[in-house]
């Protein structure tokens, strides 16, 4: 009888994509998942496993141990049989969020990557290694972005895109030695069906502030509008993500998975205007003075968006993707327009502030991020002297 293919799988419990790959993973009856979760989650991990089905709940383990620590904080005897065993390693950035302290961005998207390379180059059955980065690695960097492209761009916007930028160049830097395939997704929405999302951030909180803003008040637009927003729904990036990495011609190469036809930014604000009931967007604005208007207390109040996306909206940038449509030829996945599941996005917002707006309001809890301040530092990061 041929043993299960092992899998590991990084990110949880914290990544919402790590969270919605693990179902994935264990729908395989060939295979077997293990989980490395931290410590001090593993009572949210067990939560997390204990709502599969439980044919696929019996095909997952967790294994407590930390990403960032050395030999991921596991005995060296441990250490050596993950080593032995594990097939494929799928990676998930554990660092998301732009406000993130540097030291933590770092010691969990650099660290963990490298923590990666090590168990995969202490494995005698050469894993392969998927790792999930983000196509927003490109930084400010304007017009056409080839997958096959690592440059680093004049400056990132924040620290979250120079860590996933740096753990690229070591992964790209291993791929002679190692069987390894980069997947970078836009910028990640949730489920075109369900609606699904961990947290509303990025084009949430603009379906928020025009829900709540005064009716008759017309957002601004940073800059012409006519940059693409590059969204793309959580249940594509799993579907066509793992299409990709189980096809032996993804080795050695990276793939950018985008809407090969996004919508503009202009689009985008009239269509979540129009559901919402409220005014277009004004017409063009120079991208500083719209940004200050949004950041303005009379519009901050109802949402407060930051920089990095308003500075994404700006931003020429087009994401080449003929990699991806390569590989997804002939096997129907295709990543839905974002005007498919807008609607969806926004009963989405509604939904969660009715859920707020019933529940009591909570303690205030000890912040676990740095305040908005530290957000507007990293958002001008310059490159550092090694070049990353």
């Amino acid at each position: 009888m041929t043993s299960p293919q092992q899998l590991l799988l990084t990110g949880l419990p914290g990544s919402f994509l790590a969270k919605k790959l693990l179902p994935a993973l264990a729908t395989n009856p060939a295979a077997e998942v293990l989980c490395l979760i931290p410590p001090n989650f593993a009572e949210q991990a067990d939560e997390l496993l204990a709502q599969l089905p439980p044919n696929q709940r019996q095909r997952c383990h967790p294994v407590v141990g930390d990403i960032s620590a050395m030999d991921l904080g596991l005995s060296g005897r441990a250490y050596l049989e993950l080593a032995r065993k594990v097939d494929v390693i799928y990676h998930c950035p554990a660092v998301t969020q732009p406000g993130v302290d540097r030291r933590v961005a770092e010691a969990l998207n650099i660290g963990g990557t490298n923590e990666v390379l090590e168990l995969a180059e202490a494995s005698q059955r050469n894993p392969r290694i998927v790792h999930f980065s983000s196509a927003l690695v490109s930084g400010r960097k304007q017009g056409s972005i080839l997958e096959s492209e690592l440059l680093a761009p004049a400056a990132h916007r924040n620290v979250v895109e120079e860590t996933l930028f740096r753990s690229e160049r070591m992964l790209r830097e291993a791929m002679d030695q190692l069987p390894i395939t980069v997947l970078r997704p836009g910028l990640i929405v949730g489920d075109s069906r369900t609606g699904e999302i961990d947290r509303l951030e990025g084009p949430y909180l603009l379906i928020m502030l025009m829900l709540n803003a005064p009716a008759d008040l017309r957002v601004p637009l940073p800059g012409r509008g006519d940059t693409s927003l590059h969204l793309v729904p959580i249940d594509y990036v799993v579907q066509a993500g793992l299409a990709i990495a189980r096809d032996p011609r993804s080795v050695g190469r990276t793939f950018h998975l985008v809407d090969h036809n996004p919508p503009t930014a202009r689009r985008m604000f009239e269509l979540i205007a129009e559901e919402v009931g409220r005014p277009g967007p004004v017409g063009s604005l120079p991208t500083q003075m719209a940004t200050a208007l949004l950041r303005a207390p009379v519009l901050d109040r109802f949402s407060h968006i930051p920089r990095a996306f308003l500075e994404q909206l700006a931003t020429h940038v087009e994401y080449d993707d003929r990699n991806t449509r390569e590989l997804l030829a002939g096997t129907g996945i295709r990543c839905p327009e974002a005007t498919s599941y807008l609607q969806t996005m926004i009963n989405r917002v509604r939904a969660e502030q009715r859920k707020r707006a019933e529940s009591p309001a909570p303690a205030r809890p000890t912040p676990t991020v740095p305040p908005p301040e530290e957000e507007e530092a990293e958002d001008s990061l310059e490159p550092s002297a090694n070049g990353n």
